[in-house]
């Protein structure tokens, strides 16, 4: 791929850091690794697969010299498009895995590239835990997980990735490093960043002096918030770097490359159990929240008829759920204990806290491991699994709003209300109840004006209702994005927004890095650079592309993982629809054979990992039996019909090579293979002097 005077001079420059094979500019890879899963796409002209800080410190300079815009990513779970770009994409993935247990396991550190379940499995035997849990969190990475300052099903706002931060270390935009835990670092940054500290300073006395402002922010920050960035910050801590260090949580990479973190650890209790409560209504449910809010309760989830819906047919599901009534509502409540009989005590307590509400159904807790972990994986598992129902060419689209807890219940009816409005009849509406934090999962067609402007209606009105008439959040834990960022100002008022401003100017002057993602002036920017879902296979048409199976792959990380297997697929059955572009169609096929073919593994282990249990691996044999030629299946079915001549045949010809490299020499021999093999271009493999010789039949 060609690339511009001042892209090609960074790739030079960059040259001298990285070995070839982590400057990807080829259209399959670069389209593979730019694709996360949002609902978004750029296809960022280069990306770079960096190991080392050493790395990120050079590319960062570089990229300022040159003025070349950077977005960093790590596992791509992002929902809202804050990974994405047409630029340089920097992926910290493989090389950044190592953690550290501090302070008698008190903290924990560690690096961007660590999966938050691997942390929980570092600090399991410990009886401890990282406090955010996302849904996300099998394949969501601790740089993604900071950068959007995840929460999850239990942590709340008291266990939050803001809340729990202890240290963390950072790479500025001109290539400066801030290490908060490193006296010497924060004392050199004093001295040689004294400009920007004094910014900092002069943001928090700005906020100091409008008192409105910052009871504002307290108040808006008592409920779960992610819209713009953490302000918080500034009315919380006084100490400029404790305020830098907050600022980072939650900036979605718009600020700093964030290198490693120290997470506060939180008991992981031994006990826990849960229950399914199915209300009559969502009223109910609602209300029945807001008694567990002051009851022993680690969780409490929601979820309404139609969340119910798509999973009624899991084998596992009780046979009730197809019964329910359309009104009908459950809560997800669980309890933790480290004692038993406490655990007991806890379970009791809830039943007498809901007593004055009725249920559909007679409930009880449950440990038993099957149970358990339906009731979670049907919680856990929506957002797929609901985009695994949609039709065929349709996005998923995932919004995440909270109220506060006193008017769920009406703000739930309200959201209903849109949906039917604006004719989304597969909605889904289930969430972080006991945090008034509300998660609405629909299928979008962007194929037509009318779709994406019907899109836009849903969006402004959406607004409206969540920020006028309750006084709620945008974005409660997802982070902003693309998607939310045109209305950022709208929640938040000029003189808030304005302060978001500053704050990403002190930190990226030039808007070089994630440009464009949270703070977005364009107020159309939501309906921009979406991403196509064409029709491919029916294995893979219901994926969207979430990253969950990536953990799980043998090949990911040497080309490419199930989900980019995917997006690649679908590429090439869009461009041979299309016929919009078949230089970059071949391009692509070029490459495609190795990458998403010969170093698939095939095991199905994606599956097991994938919410609508999508077999990438089955796909691949597919694909593999379309590209076969008539000659090649006559010559397969002839060797499967004649395995005792064609065994044979192999013997003899394992001893004649065998013969010959024992008149030859191994030197001779191998130069003959490899002038053999390129004279077929590549039909004939290469000897190498482990090939065994041919054994004698066995009688």
């Amino acid at each position: 791929m060609s690339l511009s005077p001042s892209y090609q001079k960074f790739k030079d420059q960059i040259a001298a850091v990285l070995d070839s094979g982590r400057i990807i500019t080829n259209p399959l890879q670069t389209l593979a690794y730019g694709t996360d899963a949002s609902f978004y796409r750029l296809i960022p002209k280069m990306v770079l697969l960096v190991h080392s800080e050493a790395e990120v410190v050079a590319i960062i300079k570089a990229a300022n010299a040159l003025n070349i815009a950077l977005t960093f990513r790590a596992a791509g779970t992002s929902l809202s498009g804050q990974a994405i770009t047409d630029s340089v994409l920097v992926v910290a993935t493989h090389g950044w895995k190592h953690y550290e247990l501090l302070d008698d396991k008190q903290k924990i550190k560690l690096e961007p590239g660590i999966v938050g379940a691997r942390a929980n499995t570092f600090l399991a035997p410990h009886g401890l835990k990282i406090g955010p849990d996302p849904a996300s969190i099998g394949a969501a990475m601790i740089g993604g997980i900071v950068a959007n300052n995840a929460s999850g099903m239990c942590c709340g706002t008291a266990q939050n990735s803001y809340k729990t931060i202890a240290d963390i270390r950072m790479i500025l935009h001109d290539g400066t490093v801030l290490d908060t835990a490193d006296a010497e670092s924060v004392a050199s940054f004093y001295e040689t960043q004294a400009h920007l500290i004094e910014e900092i300073k002069d943001l928090r006395h700005t906020i100091i002096a409008n008192p409105a402002l910052e009871e504002r922010i307290r108040q808006k920050f008592k409920i779960k918030n992610t819209t713009g960035y953490s302000i918080n910050a500034l009315v919380d801590y006084e100490d400029p770097i404790e305020i830098i260090k907050h600022l980072m949580v939650g900036s979605e990479g718009t600020l700093a490359f964030i290198s490693n973190v120290t997470f506060k650890t939180v008991v992981d209790e031994k006990h826990k159990s849960c229950s399914l409560l199915i209300f009559n209504s969502i009223q109910d449910a609602c209300n029945a929240t807001i008694l567990l809010k002051s009851s022993p309760v680690a969780a409490v989830e929601l979820l309404d008829r139609d969340s119910i819906r798509s999973v009624e047919n899991d084998p596992e599901a009780p046979d009730y759920f197809k019964t329910l009534h359309e009104d009908a509502c459950a809560l997800l409540v669980e309890c933790r204990d480290n004692n038993l009989d406490v655990l007991k005590i806890k379970q009791q307590q809830v039943r007498e806290q809901i007593s004055s509400i009725p249920t559909y159904t007679d409930y009880e807790f449950t440990s038993d491991p099957k149970q358990y972990y339906f009731n979670w994986k049907a919680r856990k598992g929506l957002l797929p699994t609901v985009g695994g129902l949609r039709k065929t060419g349709t996005t998923v689209i995932i919004e995440d709003v909270a109220f506060p807890l006193p008017q769920l219940a009406e703000a739930c009816v309200a959201l209903k209300g849109l949906f039917k409005k604006y004719e989304y009849d597969d909605a889904v509406l289930f969430g972080h109840a006991l945090e008034g934090n509300l998660h609405f999962v629909f299928s979008q067609d962007f194929s037509s004006p009318k779709e994406v402007q019907r899109y836009e209606d849903l969006m402004a009105e959406l607004a409206i209702i969540v920020v006028d008439q309750f006084g709620g959040s945008l974005k409660a834990e997802h982070g902003t994005g693309r998607n939310m960022a045109p209305f950022v100002e709208k929640e938040w008022g000029a003189a808030a927004y304005d302060i978001m401003k500053r704050i990403k100017k002190i930190f990226d002057p030039k808007n070089q890095i994630n440009p464009d993602v949270l703070i977005n002036p364009d107020p159309k920017a939501h309906l921009k650079h979406l991403k196509p879902l064409p029709e491919s296979h029916a294995i893979i048409d219901k994926c969207m592309e979430c990253g969950f199976c990536e953990p799980h792959c043998v090949s990911e990380g040497l080309t490419l993982s199930p989900r980019q297997r995917i997006v690649i697929a679908r590429e090439i059955s869009r461009l041979e629809a299309t016929n919009e572009d078949s230089q970059r169609l071949a391009d692509i096929r070029k490459d495609v054979t190795y990458q998403l073919d010969e170093t698939c593994a095939t095991d199905g282990l994606c599956a097991l990992a994938c919410p609508v249990h999508i077999d990438t691996g089955k796909f691949v044999k597919h694909w593999r039996a379309d590209a076969i030629t008539d000659t090649q299946k006559k010559v397969a079915n002839y060797i499967g019909s004649n395995m005792e001549s064609t065994t044979a045949m192999m013997r003899m010809g394992l001893k004649v090579v065998s013969f010959f490299h024992s008149v030859f020499g191994t030197r001779i021999m191998s130069s003959i293979s490899s002038g053999m093999h390129w004279i077929s271009r590549g039909t004939i493999p290469k000897w190498i002097p482990q090939i065994p010789k041919g054994a004698d039949k066995i009688k």
